[in-house]
């Protein structure tokens, strides 16, 4: 990429304090700081990706495998024993003198929040696509996170070694599904069991990778002369694409389009920040091969801290916009995007600095609950391990240990320059079960588990069942909820039992309705009175709730308006129908009547509460379900047989598309529908087939399914 690539050593030369430490004035510029993650759909090779990226640079003495259960990124027992990430790790590393702040991601559907999160705090992301499979549910979806958090990508087109990899229909996978703009900038050197190395276009040269070494040493040497054609032939379209994005390199264009190797990089770096190409790699993360020119493209084409715009907050009490640039001497701005329960420090707060300077032992103003908190310890953060610093800068990531009121998605700033930047959107859990201690002992034990594990996992809540009294457990699926029962039992020693994992339905309203409430009631020896008028009204499908209050100053004053819309909001939380939350709806507060001396919040909020459910149960409720995003790969031989048990499941095929006796089947269905879907594909095609699945939207449930759901 930027420099000849010359023999890596296959082992560090230093551990953590040298492998990540800064030039020698004592701090990194900003310029050579990059905030990273990995992402990709399951089983895409991130994991082994990041154990090759950590050896190669130095980080670590040995390769960690993830068949081996040996990877330094998944250090949780359950992702070494199932072979999967569950949660998020970052690290610190230095490459050609730049330091690399690294996270890797999960690739599975229920862990997606762990992504989400990862992407809101990172400068710039690789894309791991498989070889043979191309682009996958999962991709697509970490490829719409990226693009909502303007996140510059590059992708890496791993597994080049496998059988049926097609390095062209990934690329043309990436085009047509993520409707991306490629800029390839390697070729594969061979194909399946006889990929060898990268052909790089920007520099005309050859990379091989030594098996000796682990491909610690790379060996460079001219472009065969049976690829020669070819290596031109894509380099023309790699100098042209980048052209036609970068208004800078196509002057230079016009007058030569061999663009030299630093033109082309400069003009693609620029494209790159500015997400109109994704420059394309590839290689055999596996099979060593590839990773460091993956690595200099890192350096070359991602953004640092400067290159991105300003962070946006807003100040707590005025409202007022306010820009923080990446700048140490700007007031304190910080993100916590991230809580970890850790066996040795406690709550620890995973932290992304915008601007200004985070010291250990300074107090830090927590806006969102207007309270002053002292920062104890800071650590910089390698996946379960950690080191005591004294401070982190504009544009680092690290850890604050023992933050007791911060939750993810929280600011951490400067009391005399308050600010709140925007918080974090989380999905909503589809998949509920309940769930009780075995022996009345492990009660309070259970409580103060399941919140600290809501504490961590945002997209996990605990409810209680109004009718039943159980305690219930929501997640974004049946892997989910599995996982953190194990955590339970193994982190928090909490016995407790389960049920069987049932869908989180939705409610919703289909026409326009209004109601009056009057609420006139003895309470404690006082009268409380107040009466709310309503209407609600139905939204557009993921548009989410609204309440708005039109009623004047005389028939709402201004005391009581908090209550009454927090009495919108209550009943919002419990359908008409089933008691499911309910979503797309929109609550007009029309008008009312208050007594001077009788009108309290109390009778306010409980007016509300009722006349909003009383026009709910009025404007045609139904019930929504989860619908999935369902691809399964077939053999050809059973393919009439999964699509019949498709059909069967209320599922929608969308695509089906053959290559190399395997045929790929796009589909949605219900998620009810799925439940036990991998043991019943597995048992009607002989194991052979495989499938993944990703939350896409809710929809209206079948009449004659509702009301049985409703009659449960």
């Amino acid at each position: 990429m930027a420099a000849v690539l010359e023999s890596r050593p296959s082992r560090p030369t230093s551990g953590l304090p040298d492998a990540a430490a800064p030039p020698s004035s004592g701090r990194w510029p900003l310029e050579r700081v990059r905030n990273i993650g990995i992402v990709a759909h399951i089983d895409a090779g991130k994991t082994t990706l990041s154990e090759r990226i950590l050896f190669y640079s130095g980080r670590v003495h040995r390769m960690g495998e993830v068949h081996d259960g040996t990877t330094v990124m998944d250090w949780m027992d359950q992702e070494q024993e199932r072979g999967i990430t569950i949660t998020s790790a970052a690290t610190t590393l230095r490459w050609r003198d730049c330091r690399l702040n690294l996270i890797d991601t999960p690739g599975h559907v229920d862990f997606t929040a762990e992504v989400q999160r990862s992407l809101r705090v990172l400068d710039g992301a690789i894309g791991v696509f498989c070889g043979v499979a191309g682009v996958q549910p999962q991709s697509e979806t970490v490829w719409r996170q990226a693009r909502q958090y303007g996140v510059p990508c590059l992708a890496f087109v791993n597994k080049m070694d496998r059988k049926g990899a097609n390095f062209d229909a990934a690329v043309r996978s990436l085009r047509e599904r993520l409707g991306a703009a490629p800029a390839v900038l390697q070729l594969p050197w061979g194909t399946e069991d006889q990929f060898r190395g990268v052909l790089d276009l920007v520099r005309r040269r050859a990379l091989e990778f030594d098996d000796a070494t682990l491909g610690a040493h790379v060996s460079e040497s001219p472009v065969p002369s049976e690829s020669v054609g070819a290596v031109e032939e894509a380099r023309a379209r790699l100098c042209e694409a980048v052209a036609e994005a970068d208004e800078a390199t196509l002057g230079i264009y016009v007058e030569n389009p061999d663009l030299a190797p630093e033109t082309l990089l400069a003009g693609l770096r620029r494209a790159t920040i500015a997400g109109r190409l994704l420059p394309v790699l590839c290689g055999s993360a596996l099979r060593n091969r590839g990773v460091q020119p993956l690595l200099d493209a890192v350096v070359d084409l991602l953004p640092s801290p400067l290159d991105v715009p300003p962070v946006r907050g807003h100040h707590p009490k005025t409202g007022a916009e306010i820009e923080r640039r990446a700048d140490d001497s700007e007031p304190l701005a910080a993100l916590v995007f991230k809580i970890a329960t850790d066996a040795f420090v406690g709550k620890l707060a995973y932290v992304r600095v915008y601007s200004g300077v985070l010291r250990r032992g300074a107090n830090v103003y927590h806006p969102r609950l207007r309270r002053r908190e002292r920062v104890a310890r800071i650590v910089r953060l390698h996946a379960n391990q950690r080191e005591e610093i004294d401070e982190l800068r504009a544009g680092d990531i690290g850890g604050v240990p023992g933050l007791r009121a911060f939750a993810t998605g929280d600011t951490i700033c400067a009391e005399s320059h308050p600010i709140l930047l925007e918080p974090i959107a989380f999905p909503e859990p589809v998949v509920s079960m309940a769930i009780e201690p075995r022996t009345q002992a492990d009660r309070e034990a259970l409580e103060a588990a399941l919140a600290a594990l809501a504490d961590e996992d945002p997209t996990f809540r605990v409810s209680t069942d109004p009718e039943t009294g159980q305690t219930l457990i929501s997640g974004m699926g049946e892997l989910h909820l599995e996982v953190l029962r194990e955590r339970l039992a193994r982190e928090f020693k909490v016995r407790a039992n389960a049920g069987r994992p049932m869908v989180s339905y939705r409610e919703t309203v289909t026409r326009a309705a209004e109601s009056e409430h009057e609420f006139h009631r003895e309470i404690a020896g006082a009268m409380q009175f107040a009466r709310v008028r309503v209407a609600v009204e139905p939204r557009a499908r993921g548009e989410g709730n609204s309440i708005a209050i039109e009623a004047g100053e005389r028939e709402v004053p201004e005391m009581f308006r908090d209550a009454v819309e927090a009495g919108a909001r209550d009943a919002l939380g419990t359908g008409p129908l089933a008691g499911y939350a309910v979503v797309d709806t929109a609550v007009r507060i029309l008008g009312g009547a208050w007594r001077e001396g009788d009108t309290t919040e109390l009778a306010c909020r409980t007016a509300a509460m009722l006349a909003v459910r009383e026009a709910m149960a009025a404007a045609e409720p139904v019930l929504l379900e989860p619908i999935m995003a369902l691809e399964v790969v077939t053999p050809d031989a059973h393919l009439g047989d999964v699509l019949a048990d498709l059909n069967a499941r209320r599922g929608r095929v969308r695509q089906v598309e053959s290559r190399d006796g395997a045929t790929t089947i796009r589909a949605e269905a219900p998620l009810i529908e799925l439940f036990g879907y991998a043991t019943a594909l597995r048992s009607l095609t002989r194991g052979r087939a495989t499938y993944s699945m990703e939350p896409r939207r809710f929809d209206r449930v079948p009449a004659a399914a509702q009301d049985a759901i409703i009659r449960r």
